[in-house]
């Protein structure tokens, strides 16, 4: 019983991570190789990780957790209010921050160097 509940764990696992996004900031470092290695070891949660739950318990709350980070549900769950992501200080400053992730890896090397040099230089 044990080792179908782990198995399906796993399989869970497996499924998130092949449909986990790829970090384009940092593509070395990646969540689903991390999660990959400790699948391949048999350790996907250690037992201490949830109080009062077995390992194999736990195992299936962290790939539940897992899923719900990847369906978004706290986002749908737990809306933000109108003006939020809009500060009355700098409106526009989370969509600036939004486009500046999105064009960071796109960057070249002189490109970068110079984004650098201007936020060093502050002219008040």
């Amino acid at each position: 019983m044990s080792a179908i509940k782990s198995s399906s764990a796993a399989r869970l696992f497996q499924g998130a991570l092949q449909r986990w996004p790829k970090d384009p900031l940092r593509p070395e470092c990646q969540l689903q190789d991390v999660l990959a290695k400790r699948l391949a070891k048999g350790n996907l949660a250690p037992p201490s990780t949830i109080k009062g739950a077995s390992k194999t318990q736990a195992e299936l709350k962290q790939a539940n957790a897992l899923y719900s980070l990847l369906e978004n549900r706290y986002n749908t769950k737990y809306r933000a209010g109108p003006g939020v992501l809009e500060p009355k200080s700098n409106p526009t400053y989370y969509k600036d921050l939004v486009q500046e992730l999105e064009e960071a890896p796109n960057r070249t090397f002189l490109q970068r160097l110079a984004k650098r040099l201007t936020g060093m230089i502050r002219l008040t």
